[in-house]
């Protein structure tokens, strides 16, 4: 198997390249060169292998996969879960409860992100029209919903690996990486119906769904991460997220329907 990473998120994220290499035979295979030319040559260094691809790059995922390379996730889950626009799309194709999402401003105060944004980078709040970030990419308007937390619902094939609930006092980003407070989340048999609605209907191997937690224990769905971080699944449950990802790519290696054939 091999890990797909660019340089600097592979530097980003060392810990967890090793934490999967403790479990499977992964290859690391970090690339920078995404120019036609550039996926052409790294089609060819994938050719017969299983990839996880850890870039957020829709465009190069669908080239590699018409070149016949496997893919986890899938191109579709790449192009889908990176661009909150069409994400908002699925959720409302889905039916599931979703945070309202518009091209223009509905009015003030709002929310303001950047459709490829991730992280929590580039989004703010905006209280009025001489309020608007200048944000390079297309942007999304959103408004405030009053809510309890953020759950991030990690998911493995059609299962549910585990959820955290976050939470921030002082900012109304509540990633971990931003300074939130974290701690494990059961999911209700609602949650769990509607999570695994989306990750059935995007047929996909690895990722985080995000939802906000109403006060009236409703919750309303926000955006799908992938490729999706786990340092706050580490410090919020005893299983091991890597260990559990890498016996799904093991059961995917099994049936090895893009190995190339000896003669």
């Amino acid at each position: 198997m091999i890990l797909l990473y660019g340089s600097a998120d592979a530097k980003r994220n060392i810990g967890w390249i090793e934490e999967l290499q403790k479990f499977g035979e992964f290859e690391l295979v970090i690339w920078d060169d995404w120019s036609p030319e550039g996926i052409a040559s790294l089609a060819e260094k994938l050719a017969g292998a299983l990839v996880v691809f850890r870039c957020r790059r829709p465009d190069a995922a669908r080239s590699l996969e018409d070149a016949g390379i496997h893919l986890v996730n899938r191109a579709e889950v790449n192009r889908i879960a990176n661009n909150k626009w069409q994400t908002y799309q699925l959720f409302l194709l889905l039916g599931v409860p979703v945070i309202p999402t518009f091209r223009e401003a509905p009015g003030f105060p709002c929310i303001v992100k950047t459709v490829d944004g991730h992280g929590g980078a580039e989004v703010e709040i905006a209280m009025s029209p001489e309020e608007l970030p200048r944000f390079e990419s297309e942007v999304i308007f959103q408004p405030i919903v009053d809510h309890m937390a953020d759950v991030r619902v990690y998911v493995i094939g059609n299962r549910i690996a585990g959820a955290v609930k976050r939470s921030s006092t002082d900012s109304f980003k509540a990633n971990y990486s931003l300074g939130g407070s974290i701690q494990r989340h059961a999911v209700t048999a609602a949650q769990e119906k509607d999570v695994l609605r989306i990750a059935r209907a995007l047929n996909s191997d690895y990722i985080g769904i995000d939802f906000l937690l109403l006060p009236d224990g409703r919750h309303v769905f926000n955006e799908i991460e992938d490729p999706v971080g786990a340092r706050s699944f580490y410090k919020t449950h005893e299983e091991n997220i890597a260990e559990l990802l890498v016996r799904h790519l093991e059961e995917i290696e099994n049936q090895s329907p893009f190995r190339k054939k000896d003669y």
